[in-house]
């Protein structure tokens, strides 16, 4: 079973004058109940399908499979997503032996930039750059399937 230990956080300041690479994501969730989130996206010119388990206590680590299909494929099946659309960009930006994925978000997400890091294990030592704000791991409200039901606009 295939296993992903990531930590999430807030950015706060420049990053992108460090960043190596920005794609733009376009994605959709056929469900986003919390043990199965079945998502779609569109990642610059591939499409994919993932499918996430719930995550563990500390929200770091859960099950994910990812498979590669045809952006067509994607498109159709973005028609029968769940409504909302997540719209990003994301810029890998290396730090230390690690590399981060910062997503600048865009329409009702506009504002929201969030990073994370893929870890070998919860409690892996990494450089934390400058722009890495307080850690959200954990924190519902920043998942990708909950931001498209209750969208960083309508936070108070």
């Amino acid at each position: 079973m295939a296993k992903e230990i990531e930590r999430k956080f807030l950015v706060k300041g420049d990053f992108k004058s460090e960043a190596f690479k920005a794609t733009r994501i376009i994605q959709g969730y056929l469900s986003s109940v919390p043990e199965r989130t079945v998502r779609v996206r569109v990642k610059g010119d591939k499409g994919f399908i993932t499918i996430k388990g719930i995550g563990n206590a500390s929200g770091a680590s859960r099950y994910e499979w990812e498979k590669e299909i045809p952006v067509e494929e994607v498109k159709e099946l973005l028609l029968i997503c769940e409504p909302g659309v997540i719209d990003k960009t994301r810029y890998l930006v290396k730090a230390g032996e690690y590399t981060f994925e910062v997503d600048e978000f865009y329409g009702d997400n506009e504002g929201l930039i969030v990073a994370e890091v893929e870890l070998p294990d919860e409690n892996a030592a990494f450089e934390r750059p400058a722009w890495l704000g307080e850690e959200v791991t954990g924190d519902s409200r920043y998942y990708n399937s909950m931001l498209m039901k209750n969208p960083f606009k309508t936070w108070k």
